[in-house]
Formats: C-alpha cells, sequence, structure tokens
C-alpha cells in the first residue's frame, strides 16, 4: 500500500498538475494532451472548465500530504470514463493503482470505461489490477506524438 489520501481538487493543486503536464515523458505515455503543454494560460482554461463542472468527480492525489497526481470521473463519447495522471516523480511505487481503487470505492458507476496507449505499459497494468478488462481498440492523433496512435478501450463491469 502507498499511503496515499484522495481529497478535493483545489485552486492551489493547479500549478502542481502543470508541472507534470509539462513533464515531456509523461506526455508521450499520455499522448492524448494539450497542444501546447507549456501553455499555463489553456492549462488554467481547460482546468475551469473541471472544476465548474458538477457532473465530473475531480480529486487529487496525495501521498504524505504532497500532491502526487489527480483523478477524474467524467462522460466521454457518451461512456462513463475515468482518467488519472501521476508526476513522474511518484511512477512505480503503487501510487495509481491503489488511488484508482480507492477512487472506484467513490465512483461506483459500472460500467464504467479507461482508454490507454497500447505502449502505455504501466497504465495497462494499473487498469488491469483494478479490474479493467480490454474491450476494445481505437485510434486518434496524439499532440503529444504528432501522429496517430492506437489505444486499449478498458471496461469495468
Amino acid at each position: 500500500m502507498s499511503n496515499i489520501t484522495l481529497r478535493d481538487v483545489i485552486e492551489d493543486d493547479l500549478p502542481v498538475f502543470f508541472k507534470h503536464q509539462q513533464d515531456r515523458d509523461a506526455n508521450h505515455m499520455a499522448a492524448f494532451t494539450s497542444e501546447d503543454p507549456d501553455d499555463w494560460n489553456s492549462f488554467l482554461t481547460h482546468w475551469n472548465k473541471i472544476l465548474t463542472d458538477k457532473t465530473i468527480i475531480k480529486q487529487t492525489i496525495t501521498v504524505q500530504n504532497n500532491v502526487a497526481g489527480n483523478i477524474l470521473y467524467f462522460e466521454q463519447f457518451g461512456v462513463p470514463g475515468v482518467s488519472y495522471w501521476i508526476g513522474r516523480e511518484y511512477w512505480g511505487r503503487g501510487i495509481a493503482t491503489d488511488a484508482l481503487r480507492e477512487f472506484l470505492k467513490l465512483v461506483t458507476v459500472r460500467p464504467l470505461y479507461a482508454r490507454a496507449v497500447k505502449d502505455n505499459i504501466g497504465s495497462l497494468k494499473v487498469l488491469e489490477k483494478c479490474g479493467f478488462a480490454i474491450s476494445g481498440e481505437d485510434s486518434g492523433f496524439s499532440n503529444a506524438r504528432g501522429a496517430d496512435v492506437e489505444e486499449f478501450v478498458f471496461i469495468l463491469e
């Protein structure tokens, strides 16, 4: 157990989320990111929409009171979905898995969907450990990679 805590996102978390977004390796792994990860104004506009949307459940992931990332529940492509972003300094420590497990206690909607680029091995493992199964495949243009990429679509029933 990684000793994570989930709490509501607050505005003070945003600079940390922005720093995470600026990480080139993290952008490559996430693939579907903003056009310009260094654009604070676009980032802030995006997060202000998230923060004011009452249909989105948004939680900050903390480790020993430090912001480690975020996890969201939202509707995408007409279905309920979940996504998360963990700062690279927290990768490989079970934090994403523990955070998703805790989040799934809060978000009980089923079926629930998630997506991960086929070469994002860490995220694929997190989803599988939390009970998600591959239900299909898709592809789309990745801003981070400048090309179309293939992804798995996961479902938790």
